[in-house]
């Protein structure tokens, strides 16, 4: 966990929408900035206390760090308790182009809060990192990207029309995919493919697979969470951003 001393703010906010307000998490540097900004795509359990405190880290490290709970526009996610209820009845009735717009309306709120509109990256963890995958390919503000173990493939519907494998080729920011090898969700094949489909259309894109690691490595607070692995993956995420000047 972050101390919280060392942030100049860190909490739940209201993030402005076409569609209405959402609930979102903000954080950042003390100071006037403006701040490198990390827009956090959160996994299938939402804007809980594991997704607050990356954006600490990342605001620790020298981010404006926000995330918008994006599942808020089709449940009340303090009922939902299980992934099972998520998977089955949240996340097909959420619309991948109202994710990006929403996503938008984070980068906005950070940037009218010290946040710097020429330095965005973005970092999504499971179904989030699918949506990294996805904001990538049709954003124009990102310099840098980082999927963690997000599903690249699947079955598509009006709300959902592409999966990740599908717009490999056209991502715009340089993209890194952490994912585990023991991942019993996720095919590495369909990875690397992905990854080969963006190098040969000539985008950036950089794969690591640790062996050993399950999918949610990076979760410290489930079973699946793999220390070395996580300690690895957040070092060489940092690295990708600072490189691609976020």
């Amino acid at each position: 966990m972050t101390d919280d001393r060392l942030l100049g703010f860190a909490g739940r906010v209201i993030i402005g929408g076409s569609d209405g307000p959402l609930p979102g998490y903000y954080a950042r540097p003390d100071g006037p900035g403006p701040f490198p900004i990390v827009l956090v795509f959160e996994d299938i359990y939402g804007l809980n206390g594991y997704i607050s405190d990356v954006c600490r880290r990342l605001a620790v490290q020298g981010y404006a760090a926000v995330g918008a709970e994006i599942y808020a526009r089709v449940a009340d996610m303090g009922k939902i308790h299980e992934a099972d209820e998520m998977i089955q009845n949240v996340l097909p009735r959420s619309s991948d182009r109202q994710i990006r717009a929403d996503s938008e309306s984070a980068i906005n709120y950070a940037i009218a809060h010290r946040g710097d509109p020429t330095r965005i990256a973005a970092v999504g963890f499971g179904r989030g990192g699918r949506n990294v995958w996805l904001f990538d390919a049709y954003s124009l503000r990102l310099r840098a990207a980082c999927a963690w173990y997000g599903p690249i493939g699947g079955l598509t519907s009006p709300l959902q029309p592409v999966t990740p494998v599908e717009v490999s080729p056209i991502i715009r920011a340089p993209l890194l995919a952490l994912y585990g090898g023991k991942d019993t969700t996720i095919p590495v094949g369909e990875v690397q493919a992905a990854i080969t489909f963006a190098k040969t259309a000539g985008r950036p894109a950089e794969l690591v697979i640790y062996p050993d690691a399950p999918h949610g490595f990076h979760a410290d607070d489930r079973p699946d969470y793999r220390p070395d692995a996580a300690r690895d993956g957040w070092a060489r995420m940092l690295d990708w951003f600072h490189h691609y000047g976020v």
